[in-house]
């Protein structure tokens, strides 16, 4: 059993899973936050919905977290096999000749991400856990919206997430139709599957910075 996970079609495959949980996460996520712009009622209800739910909150927020951690692991384990296992250097073989930037700099997009996944803990994680388990405040169903405008009326906060979303952006052009790829998908739809993971790709890290932005401008 460990011998067949640590083989590197194992572990590829492992990554691509996990890789494809959390854009479903992501686009969750972002369906959410995008309910804000157009009304802080139902951003309130569904948010508050997510918040209190047991099922949300003590077997998928646990696994969302286990499968954070693991897919950068696993993406740092296989960057680590890739490099020892290559007798020459990119810069020597031309790699820019064959692969995009965006390939060869997973790692680096990838830390980018994580780091702003510690920002975004850090500005609502650990304080709707110290909201609910740590003082132990009542229920309140209609603060989210106020929390989450409220982080927005910094232009240096709302500069870091805009760029932290650029940088998904990037991760997401090379990463989401290489989870496919991995995962044995390479029939009849594979040109539609890869117009569709571009506009994902794009589409939904520039949502997120109009988010952003438009809470930002009505904060002025």
């Amino acid at each position: 059993m460990f011998k067949l996970f640590n083989s590197s079609l194992v572990k590829k495959y492992a990554m691509a899973i996990s890789g494809l949980f959390l854009i479903l996460f992501l686009f969750q996520h972002f369906t959410i936050n995008l309910t804000s712009v157009f009304s802080e009622k139902v951003f309130n209800s569904i948010s508050h919905f997510m918040g209190n739910n047991p099922i949300v909150q003590f077997i998928l927020q646990p696994i969302l977290i286990f499968g954070v951690v693991f897919h950068f692991v696993m993406g740092m384990v296989l960057d680590y096999q890739n490099r020892k296992s290559r007798s020459v250097k990119y810069y020597y073989v031309k790699g820019s000749s064959n692969s995009s930037w965006m390939s060869r700099n997973m790692i680096l997009s990838g830390i980018v991400v994580l780091l702003f996944m510690f920002l975004h803990f850090y500005d609502f994680w650990i304080p709707e856990m110290n909201y609910k388990y740590v003082e132990v405040n009542p229920l309140d169903p209609d603060r989210y919206y106020f929390e989450m405008t409220h982080k927005f009326e910094s232009p240096i906060r709302v500069s870091l997430y805009s760029f932290s979303f650029l940088f998904l952006g990037l991760h997401l052009l090379h990463g989401f139709n290489s989870s496919f790829q991995s995962v044995g998908v390479n029939n009849k739809y594979i040109l539609s599957i890869r117009g569709l993971t571009k506009l994902f790709a794009i589409g939904v890290p520039l949502g997120f910075v109009f988010i952003a932005l438009f809470h930002f401008t009505n904060s002025i």
